[in-house]
């Protein structure tokens, strides 16, 4: 009998959540409409979670993590592939619904598929990655030994712009490391941030229990998911403010923060400007510039200031706007009328500031929430140089020398992600070393983003990292166990 090839049935349950293992409603009283920033459409409605919600999930949480820890590495790291599997499965309804939810546009949608993917690949691999250490001791007879082991229950609260990477970046290596999961994904996001990758975690195997997602306000469930006992970490990503908030709240726990970014591309004087031109038209204008590590400045050195803002302008006027569904869309929705309002609001105070716009344009769509591409010529004082703009909106800065571009790249409260363009990669690497950021990238764009290495910031960027052996150190805790082979001799 021939195989059956068809593609599985359609997740559904998205008015439902998992919580403590049953998929259910919130009990908050309150609904929530999640829609297509585009559109408009409704896509689901969802009754909202309260802290009671929030209590029953962490207690489900402790008890089955014990159980999960136990298990073989073997059956962590295979619900891991057996993920990955499904992700490839169902990568048509996933990347249909990053487009329908977030706005994403098809690039946008298919790279926050891929890396999703290589997240549970990596993670697959963490239950044979943690190590243990013996050492020295200066009691005879000792042995002194370090065990690496589960911190518990994790917290994570992600954000959304990139709503399932940015979940699934934390939840796949505290899972596979052997921890429980309570994640608390952006309200604008729920199903790409939170229920759909629950369900993907359901067909894949993972006990009940183990993840348990709750989507409510801040105010409701925000500060009991944070400062509530039972997590020993909470992994965070969003905006600085709400960062510096989790960190007065969590009390003594480990926390884990991507936050804000101001991120300079620099372009020096010896770059190739066709090159740094196509790197930075991607590196600003991926997923609407909603992006945490996208190109906020662009710093370009005063012998070719001139000509690479004439390309740069070029280039943007031709980006497409508007609908997400279409192939050749570059730039789509703004995830909401608020976020819109406030980028729109920066740019007339960069205007005021001094400013100079060279290109920009109106909101259009069904409901009026696509954004153009914007290019400002200014310096570090204006708005849009200050602070993170969050949508397609860009500042080209122009700097007298190297050393100057470098205080410029400098000359903010902000440090994650970087860009340095060159003809001599050893300049480029001296360059990077002297930038005050988590990451810098030499003749690419600050857009970087790898599972097996360290992503992260500094400055007012965050704390900790991501991916790799990172994460295995975010996740997990240290015991010392020493053992006394011998009695020892006691001073009294």
């Amino acid at each position: 009998m021939a195989s059956d090839t068809s593609a599985p049935a359609r997740y559904d349950g998205f008015d439902r959540m998992p919580i403590a293992g049953t998929w259910r409603a919130g009990r908050a009283g309150k609904t929530a409409t999640d829609t297509d920033p585009y559109t408009g459409e409704t896509l689901t409605e969802i009754p909202l979670a309260n802290a009671e919600d929030v209590d029953e999930a962490y207690a489900r949480a402790k008890e089955a993590q014990r159980d999960w820890a136990a298990r073989l590495p073997s059956e962590r790291a295979e619900v891991m592939r057996r993920a990955a599997r499904i992700m490839e499965e169902r990568r048509d309804e996933i990347v249909d619904w990053h487009i329908r939810e977030s706005g994403a546009a098809a690039p946008a949608a298919e790279f926050e598929y891929a890396i999703t993917l290589r997240d549970f690949h990596e993670a697959s691999s963490y239950p044979y990655r943690v190590e243990g250490r013996i050492l020295p001791a200066d009691v005879e007879g000792k042995e002194s030994r370090v065990y690496r082991r589960p911190v518990g229950v994790v917290a994570v609260i992600s954000p959304w712009n990139v709503p399932m990477h940015l979940s699934n970046r934390s939840v796949a290596p505290a899972l596979a490391l052997g921890n429980a999961v309570v994640l608390k994904p952006a309200g604008d996001t729920p199903v790409t941030g939170g229920l759909l990758l629950a369900k993907v975690y359901e067909e894949a195997g993972l006990p009940e229990g183990l993840l348990s997602v709750v989507i409510g306000s801040g105010s409701d469930i925000g500060d009991a998911i944070v400062s509530h006992p039972t997590p020993r970490v909470v992994s965070f990503t969003g905006s600085t403010p709400v960062g510096k908030g989790i960190a007065e709240k969590a009390g003594l726990k480990k926390l884990s923060l991507e936050l804000g970014g101001n991120g300079p591309l620099v372009v020096l004087d010896d770059a190739d400007l066709g090159y740094a031109v196509d790197a930075a038209i991607f590196g600003k204008f991926f997923h609407q510039g909603q992006v945490c590590m996208i190109t906020n400045r662009i710093v370009v050195d005063d012998a070719v200031h001139d000509e690479f803002v004439e390309r740069f302008v070029e280039r943007a006027r031709a980006l497409k706007a508007g609908d997400p569904r279409e192939s050749d869309t570059v730039i789509g929705p703004i995830i909401n009328s608020g976020q819109l309002e406030g980028i729109q609001e920066k740019i007339a105070q960069s205007r005021a500031d001094g400013a100079q716009q060279l290109l920009g344009g109106d909101p259009t769509g069904p409901i009026g929430s696509v954004l153009p591409a914007h290019v400002l010529l200014g310096d570090n004082s204006v708005t849009s140089a200050r602070q993170e703009m969050f949508g397609p909106v860009v500042t080209i800065i122009r700097a007298r020398d190297e050393d100057d571009a470098l205080a410029i790249a400098n000359d903010t409260e902000y440090g994650l992600s970087s860009a340095v363009f060159t003809e001599d990669t050893l300049r480029g690497v001296q360059f990077a070393l002297r930038v005050e950021a988590g990451m810098t990238h030499v003749n690419d764009s600050p857009l970087n983003d790898e599972n097996n290495t360290a992503f992260g910031g500094e400055k007012d960027s965050g704390l900790g990292r991501f991916g790799g052996e990172w994460a295995i150190e975010e996740f997990t805790t240290d015991h010392w166990v020493s053992v006394q082979h011998t009695k020892r001799k006691f001073p009294f």
